[in-house]
């Protein structure tokens, strides 16, 4: 019983962390899912290919006062890639375990502004079910009233523990590419 109590207040304080509003001077933003993309890209001896989500689910804290991101949480649906192979889609979805693992996710709370729009963010990148530091670096563009971070950076697919997918006997590259594209209202 005492279990089931600590879950429930447990469960209420996510949902009101989750639904409270930014604190003063800083505003939650969310991603435009129209404007919004998240490729990857993979190399194989034979040929190399990339995959584009459009279903990029984000929000950033951004302060007011200081006109920064201060924080980052973006979440992408591994089934929504679109390699313009339906065939390879699906057996990536198979290798990443896509039913199992459904989300690719990256949250930062220790974003810094560096040259003229430049901006480093470490955070946690969760990928099949592996959760490891990384530190991405972002390049800023404003333009109206929207805020676009684009960047790119490796991810190595033994690190998390992803069996590589092979052709012809030969294993893809253990290294592939995430590179992102996410615009915000200001």
């Amino acid at each position: 019983m005492k279990y089931v109590v600590h879950c429930c207040c447990l469960l209420v304080a996510c949902i009101f962390v989750a639904f409270s509003p930014a604190p003063m001077g800083k505003r939650k933003l969310l991603a435009d899912k129209g404007l919004s993309t998240v490729t990857y890209a993979a190399k194989h001896p034979l040929h190399k290919w990339e995959g584009v989500s459009h279903d990029v689910n984000g929000a950033v804290i951004y302060n007011d006062d200081t006109k920064q991101p201060e924080s980052v949480a973006i979440a992408i649906k591994v089934a929504s890639f679109d390699s313009d192979n339906n065939n390879r889609d699906s057996h990536a979805i198979e290798v990443l375990e896509g039913i199992k693992y459904p989300n690719v996710t990256f949250v930062s709370s220790d974003i810094e502004a560096g040259s003229t729009g430049m901006l480093m963010a470490k955070g946690t990148l969760t990928f099949h079910g592996v959760a490891k530091p990384v530190t991405v670096q972002a390049t800023r563009k404003d333009a109206g009233n929207k805020m676009t971070l684009t960047g790119e950076f490796p991810v190595s697919m033994t690190d998390y523990k992803i069996e590589r997918p092979s052709l012809m006997g030969i294993k893809t590259e253990d290294e592939m590419k995430l590179r992102f594209n996410v615009a915000f209202s200001l």
